[in-house]
């Protein structure tokens, strides 16, 4: 009788985690984005963007700027465009993200479920992305570029490839990274200082009022490490997306959305990932 029932009762509480959770992104959307008007805070920040000084802004507030030198030019580009036709793209492009992580049917509800993953789209940070890094980067490590030039930390997942002693890999993601880093700091060499600054400035972390789980950053570091490895040597890429979120500069709540990636593993199963 209870065998019987188990599958029963594990579809009940599926089933109840995800309307909980459609629940708590509806709350957002519809209650508290018209009361407190931060819909797309972070959002604001990519597409407000100065490129002749990105980070004048102070930490923490409208417009804080935190990602490298060649980020911000990427994101300077569309800085034209009006900011609510900016918004609209970015969530566009964030959806696209769910729904590519997620494939097609349920899987992607599953992730709009998922309050990380709501919280992301109310705020437009760029940790949807990251996971779709990190899933291009197993076969096409340059993607890893990305992760490295906006959050910086979350690139200790390229301990994978040494652990695994995948050299080329490791290597085309560090030398795409240093292509690109190199060609920006040509152009651009007093971004860079002045970027060098920011980051030291702010070794510390921000006070941020979005869950932040105030958790030491090296410890967080050293903790990563151990699952990457760990995951590396016996064959887990999940390992690899959990890491980079516990990596963060600062932790918190949306910056699980990078876990996205473990469900476009579900979705289309390799031989290197397995529970």
């Amino acid at each position: 009788m209870v065998r019987s029932s188990s599958p029963s009762i594990r579809r009940a509480v599926r089933d109840g985690a995800v309307v909980s959770g459609l629940l708590f992104a509806g709350y957002l959307f519809v209650i508290v984005a018209p009361v407190a008007g931060t819909f797309g805070f972070d959002a604001f920040a990519y597409w407000s963007v100065n490129v002749a000084d990105p980070y004048g802004a102070p930490v923490g507030g409208l417009a804080a700027f935190n990602y490298s030198p060649p980020i911000a030019t990427l994101f300077a580009t569309f800085s034209t465009l009006p900011w609510l036709s900016f918004l609209w793209l970015w969530v566009a492009v964030m959806i696209g993200t769910i729904v590519w992580l997620g494939g097609r049917g349920h899987r992607a509800i599953w992730l709009l479920a998922f309050p990380p993953i709501a919280l992301e789209l109310y705020h437009g940070n760029v940790h949807l992305l990251i996971a779709a890094a990190i899933v291009l980067g197993f076969r096409h490590p340059w993607a890893w570029a990305f992760v490295i030039l906006t959050k910086v930390t979350p690139g200790i997942g390229l301990l994978w490839f040494a652990a695994r002693r995948e050299w080329r890999s490791l290597s085309i993601a560090l030398g795409a990274t240093a292509i690109i880093a190199g060609v920006s700091y040509a152009v651009q060499p007093g971004l860079w200082t002045a970027w060098w600054q920011f980051l030291g400035d702010t070794a510390g972390g921000a006070t941020v009022a979005q869950f932040e789980i105030g958790l030491p950053l090296p410890i967080r570091l050293l903790v990563a490490a151990g699952v990457v490895v760990w995951g590396a040597r016996t064959d887990r890429r999940w390992t690899v997306p959990v890491s980079a979120a516990i990596a963060l500069p600062i932790m918190w709540l949306s910056g699980f959305a990078i876990c996205a990636a473990i469900v476009h593993e579900w979705v289309r199963p390799s031989a290197s990932w397995r529970p």
